[in-house]
Order: C-alpha cells, then sequence, then structure tokens
C-alpha cells in the first residue's frame, strides 16, 4: 500500500512531492507550502467541475442510446436526428465570426510547415531522439528505408549500387528545389560552382556546408573530400541535411501506459530533462556504449558575415492526459480521515496540467540549457475533450494554473485533439473556447472512429473497418476540421493538423500518399520516427501549404459529418466475418500484451499480415467498440470471437517469439494480459465513451501487483 504525505490536507506519493518541491519549485524560488495551499484550492475548484462534465458526458450517451433503441428498426431520419442532438444539448449553436487571438506563438507552430513526431514521454532514448530530430541525414533515411524505386541495400558494408541510387536522388531533390542558374546539380564540380536560379535561397555557411531555404525549411548541402561519400563524388558533396521534424509531441497519455506515481514521476522527470536541457540516455550498439543527449543549435554564417544559429531541436509540445482517468499518485482529502487515507485519487489531467506546466516554467524563467518556446510559452496538447464545455473547463484550469505558478495569462497555450464526435459536431464552439491560447487542432482516425462506434452503438451493426475509410462521416470529419480552423484564423497563428503514418517500414508508400495532408491545407502532419519525418520533410518543399490554404473550398455540412457509418443492408459471409474478427483480435492482442505485461504504451506491431505498424491505445478503441457493436447487434456470437481471440493469441504469440521479454498469451488466458483483452471486449459498449483505458489501468496494476 502506497504511504502518502500531507500536503495542504491532500495526501500525495512522498517520491513526486520531494522532485516537484526539490527539482522545479526550487529552481523557481517559489513558497513551497504557498504552492501546495494554491494546488489544494485548485482541486477543490475544479474536481467537481470535472466530475460534472464527465457525468453530463453519460447523461447525453444515455439519451442517445435510448433514441436509437425506441427507433430500432426505422430508417434514420436525418433532420429528425439532427433535432433531437441539438434538443438534448449535444449539438450547440455557432459561436459566430471569430478570429483566434493567441499571441506569442513560436514560428515552428505559427508560420512554419512541417512534420511533427509524437514520442512516448517514458522512453528517454526515443524522447531524446525526437527532440533530436530537427534535422536529419536524406541520405541515411534514403539508404536504409524503402523509399527508394531501387534494390535495398546488401548486407556486409556499404552497398555502393544502393549508394548511387541515394545520391541521384538527392541530386533530383536539389535540382527541384534549389535550381542553378544552369545545368543539374548533378554536374557540379564543387562548392564554389554553387549558383543558384534563386539567389534569396541562400541564406549562409556551415562549417562545411551551404545553407539554403525553400517554403521556410532548411536544406544544408555539406560538402567533404574527407568523407567516405564526399570522396568520390564529383562535387565532394557528402551529405544532404534537412530541417525536418520542427515540432515533437512528449506524450503523456496514449503512448505510455502510466498507471500510478512510479509511472508518472519517470514522466514528469523526462519531461524535466529535456526542458533543463540535461536528459541523457546510454546504451549499447554494436558493441559500444552510446550516450545520447540533446543536439545544439546549428550555427552558421549568413550572407553578411555575421554569425547566426538555428535551433538544433524541434519545439516541444507535452500531451497531458484527458479529463477521465484518475491516479493513485494523489489523493483528495477525505472527512474525519489522514491524508491519503481515505480520499479519492485526483483527476489525472488536473495533476498533469500543475506538474508538467510548473516544469515548463523553468523554460519560461530561463533554467534550461536550450530555450523551448523562444517567445516565452508552454505548449500542452489536450486530448479527448468532449465538445465546448469541456474546452471551456481546460481554458478556466489553465487560467488557475498560470495563477498557481505566477505566469502572465496565457503563457499555457493548447492543442486540441479533435478525435470525439461532441468536438467536431461543435468544433468552432470549441475552438472559440480556448481562442486566446489555441495553438493547433489536430484529426485522430483512430479514436475518432472509436467514438463514432460507441456514440451511435445502439443505431445498428457499424461497417467493416476498411469500409469506413471510405465513408461520408470520415471524409467530412478530415475537410470540415481545416475549413472551420482556416475560418477562424489559425494560419499563420497555430497548426492545423492531420494524423499518423503507422507504418515505419512502408516509407516508399508514405512518400506517394502523405503529401495529400498538405494538398488538404495542413501544416503539419505526424510521422512515426525521425527518419519519416525526414523524408516527409521533402512533401513541404514540393508544397507551400500556405498558399495550399488560400485556394480551399467551404465548410462541408454537418448532416454529412452526423450520417451513421451503418452497414444497411449488408450480408457478409462467414469467411468476411471471420476475416474482420481476426483482423480485430490480432491487432487488439498484440497491441494490449505489451502494454499490460510489460508498460509498453507505443511500439511497432506486427498486424494480421505482418506488416510493423506503429500503434498506440487507439488502436484499442476501434477495435474494441467494433467487435462490442458486432457483438451487440447480433452480427457474430460469443463463441465466434472467442473462438477469434484464441486463433489470434497463437498468431500474436509467433509474431513475438524472438522477444525474451514476452510472455505467451496462448495457455496463459487467466493472466492479466488476455482477461484485459476479454474486457475490453465483452464490456466494451459499457465503457465511458468506448473508452480503454480504466480496464488497461486496472489490468496493468494486477500485473504489477498492486490491485
Amino acid at each position: 500500500m502506497t504511504e502518502y504525505v500531507d500536503r495542504a490536507g491532500f495526501g500525495i506519493d512522498p517520491a513526486l512531492a520531494n522532485f516537484l518541491e526539490r527539482e522545479v519549485l526550487g529552481p523557481l524560488g517559489r513558497d513551497v507550502a504557498a504552492f501546495w495551499q494554491g494546488f489544494a484550492d485548485l482541486l477543490s475548484r475544479f474536481v467537481p467541475r470535472n466530475r460534472a462534465l464527465l457525468a453530463k458526458r453519460d447523461e447525453l450517451q444515455a439519451q442517445i442510446d435510448a433514441w436509437h433503441v425506441a427507433r430500432r428498426g426505422k430508417p434514420l431520419d436525418p433532420v429528425e436526428y439532427e433535432a433531437f442532438l441539438r434538443e438534448i444539448g449535444y449539438l450547440v449553436p455557432e459561436p459566430g465570426d471569430f478570429t483566434i487571438g493567441t499571441c506569442n506563438v513560436d514560428p515552428e507552430i505559427a508560420t512554419m510547415a512541417g512534420p511533427q513526431l509524437v514520442v512516448p514521454v517514458l522512453n528517454a532514448r526515443f524522447l531524446l531522439n525526437a527532440a533530436n530530430a530537427r534535422w536529419g541525414s536524406l541520405y541515411d533515411a534514403l539508404y536504409g528505408t524503402d523509399a527508394l524505386d531501387a534494390p535495398p541495400a546488401r548486407p556486409g558494408g556499404y552497398d555502393q549500387a544502393r549508394g548511387d541510387a541515394v545520391i541521384a536522388r538527392g541530386r533530383q531533390f536539389l535540382d527541384e528545389t534549389f535550381p542553378l542558374t544552369s545545368g543539374s546539380w548533378v554536374d557540379l564540380a564543387g562548392r564554389d560552382a554553387v549558383a543558384l536560379a534563386d539567389p534569396a535561397r541562400h541564406v549562409g555557411e556551415t562549417g562545411k556546408g551551404l545553407l539554403f531555404r525553400n517554403n521556410g525549411l532548411h536544406v544544408e548541402v555539406v560538402f567533404d573530400r574527407d568523407h567516405p561519400v564526399g570522396r568520390d563524388d564529383r562535387a565532394g558533396i557528402a551529405d544532404i541535411v534537412v530541417e525536418a521534424a520542427l515540432t515533437a509531441i512528449c506524450d503523456c497519455e496514449d503512448s505510455v501506459a502510466a498507471v500510478d506515481a512510479d509511472d508518472k514521476l519517470q514522466a514528469y522527470a523526462n519531461w524535466l530533462g529535456v526542458i533543463r536541457g540535461d536528459l541523457q540516455e546510454s546504451f549499447e550498439k554494436g558493441g559500444n556504449t552510446l550516450t545520447r543527449v540533446l543536439a545544439a543549435d546549428k550555427r552558421y554564417v549568413d550572407r553578411n558575415g555575421k554569425e547566426q544559429a538555428l535551433p538544433g531541436r524541434s519545439l516541444l509540445f507535452v500531451r497531458n492526459v484527458g479529463h477521465l482517468m484518475t491516479n493513485p499518485a494523489i489523493r483528495l482529502p477525505a472527512s474525519g480521515s489522514e491524508a491519503g487515507a481515505g480520499g479519492s485519487e485526483v483527476p489525472e489531467g488536473i495533476m498533469d496540467a500543475v506538474f508538467t506546466c510548473a516544469i515548463g516554467a523553468l523554460d519560461v524563467a530561463g533554467h534550461g540549457r536550450y530555450r523551448n518556446s523562444k517567445t516565452g510559452s508552454i505548449y500542452v496538447v489536450k486530448p479527448k475533450m468532449h465538445g465546448p464545455e469541456e474546452c471551456a473547463f481546460t481554458n478556466d484550469l489553465f487560467d488557475a494554473v498560470e495563477d498557481l505558478l505566477g505566469l502572465e495569462r496565457h503563457t499555457i497555450k493548447v492543442g486540441v485533439m479533435d478525435e470525439e464526435r461532441r468536438t467536431s459536431a461543435n468544433l468552432a464552439a470549441c475552438i472559440h473556447a480556448v481562442k486566446d491560447r489555441i495553438v493547433f487542432i489536430n484529426t485522430g482516425f483512430l479514436d475518432r472512429t472509436g467514438d463514432e462506434i460507441h456514440t451511435s452503438m445502439q443505431a445498428g451493426p457499424m461497417l467493416r473497418k476498411g469500409a469506413m475509410k471510405g465513408s461520408k462521416w470520415l471524409g467530412a470529419y478530415e475537410r470540415r476540421n481545416v475549413a472551420i480552423g482556416l475560418r477562424h484564423g489559425l494560419s499563420g497563428r497555430a497548426q492545423i493538423g492531420k494524423g499518423m503514418w503507422a507504418a515505419p517500414d512502408l516509407m516508399k508508400q508514405m512518400m506517394v500518399e502523405k503529401i495529400g495532408h498538405l494538398k488538404a491545407g495542413a501544416n503539419t502532419a505526424w510521422v512515426p520516427s525521425p527518419t519519416a519525418a525526414t523524408l516527409h520533410a521533402l512533401h513541404y518543399h514540393q508544397v507551400d501549404v500556405f498558399e495550399q490554404q488560400t485556394e480551399l473550398g467551404e465548410i462541408p455540412p454537418l448532416g454529412e459529418l452526423l450520417t451513421i457509418p451503418l452497414a444497411e443492408g449488408v450480408n457478409w459471409s462467414e469467411a468476411e466475418l471471420r476475416e474482420e474478427l481476426d483482423n480485430n483480435a490480432q491487432g487488439l492482442l498484440g497491441y494490449v500484451v505489451r502494454w499490460i505485461d510489460q508498460g509498453v504504451g507505443c511500439s511497432k506491431v506486427p498486424d494480421i499480415n505482418d506488416i510493423g505498424l506503429m500503434e498506440d491505445r487507439a488502436t484499442l478503441r476501434i477495435s474494441s467498440q467494433h467487435i462490442a457493436n458486432w457483438l451487440l447487434h447480433g452480427v457474430v456470437t460469443e463463441q465466434q470471437v472467442f473462438d477469434s481471440l484464441h486463433r489470434m493469441a497463437a498468431k500474436v504469440d509467433a509474431q513475438n517469439a524472438g522477444d525474451p521479454l514476452y510472455t505467451p498469451l496462448a495457455g496463459n488466458e487467466a493472466g492479466p494480459a488476455f482477461r484485459a483483452a476479454l474486457d475490453l471486449v465483452f464490456k466494451g459498449t459499457e465503457q465511458p465513451s468506448g473508452y480503454t483505458e480504466p480496464l488497461l489501468h486496472h489490468w496493468r496494476r494486477v500485473k504489477k501487483g498492486g490491485a
């Protein structure tokens, strides 16, 4: 049992309290007792509001369920349906014309366009890799992936044929992006022969290279005849280094398995490490011990002979958890008991807001080795909010955190994840609720589909997941997000983002498809790795996103968004049903076993076709809700689901046979991982908004021996 220490009447894990007092409040020069009293006052104000908002979610869902049950078997009348949603307050009035007022936003967010990484904050090595992904070697990215239309590199040292293909693609990029006054980069004799058709794109010189800029992004062409590649190159070009991940999200939410005080302490300590600039991680590679640290700035001499510097690291956001979950790290006061002895767990989103922003305040005060925000802002991503009331709650909470920390109003900026149906349907009102601190909106297909299914769970059986991608609501969702963001002034002030490319090994396909995010008007999009960021950066040289935004059409009608993806009149064959169940069950088991048994919240998980997909908790939400929906409506039986889960357990075991840390599922059906999977499916209809967190946290704590 956790022992708590008393802080202003509430109980807190002693290691967590000590961490905040010594590592954060001390350097900030804050009075510790006054801070804890302020935190207690904040909890007394916001915990009841948090609970009321969750109750509102349940109330609305119960009304929607009852409405569908009462009309089961009848065609859905869209006019009647929309009127009902307005009557119960699910849909709210539009706020009218307005423009966001966010100020003091760094250019990486406001006026630049480029890739964005999302990285689990619990993994220090990955966190450092993401922070350092601001610059990436194009040669390395092309050489080691399938992005080139050329045979892969042969093992056993440098493959000259592959290297030649890489160099040829690099020259093509330079010709397309930085054309010379005459001829091609292929024929260039050396560094001194570089003469651009547009001289303004040449911004300066680095130690061994020339620095160029296009569409706001920099590219360094490295000349080095002592380098193994540059030695044999006609022009002496050793590499092309591109500005890649402008921003990165340090994730405390869906990509981590953080269920208790120990986990939260590690998350906050890693966030502190990147903010303070002293995070480092040592690891073995090729028989050597390597130590990774944050990269320094890139220095150059501009065309006027003045020394300048470009950021060497991605600008960092921190993603807090949503409003739903609580955490045992802090216990609220209980009447007549000692602190921490009988009170309820603290809402984790409130705890995250205070702790992560207190750490962010160190950056604002200039205590870090490097400045994260040059404008004195703290960037927080807030996920899984349902509608404008919850956005307003977040705005008020951030006001209170600023007051607690002595920060100027709207120092804390917010990124709104548009991944819940009630938010999508009221997006303008959601933006209005945070209009003076909003710095991004972003779509998320998996979570959003999970909520689409759960919200209309009682309406009837849903389409297969593959067919869902072509449904009317999803197209409207993606287009409306961009159009509404543009209407209310996000362009030039904030990011409009698109979701993850989930297949880190399929870079060739990514290079074909992901440019669509730019053409849709998004000035950032998520990528699964620094290598993917480097490759995706090429798209931003091909398309000027801000120019593209001026050419986009009107906002699609709300009715399209509210079209429920029902499988009306479809009769699936037994083979099709089995295929869909197996696909859902395999993805669910492949991810959940790592989450429960190893505490890994994000990893490359092989899908049913053995293609590695970068999965996080959203995978479970869509898969479990889809099976639950088909069970509810009798499309499949419980026995069919059990059979699929057992078949896929054997497949997942085979896919993980080489992992010494892996605990097999087959033969261990009584273990917490398989039982978690069963609960996610068979209790799916009763989970709040279809979320997986309550069940996952329970079974992870069982695995850790804490429940």
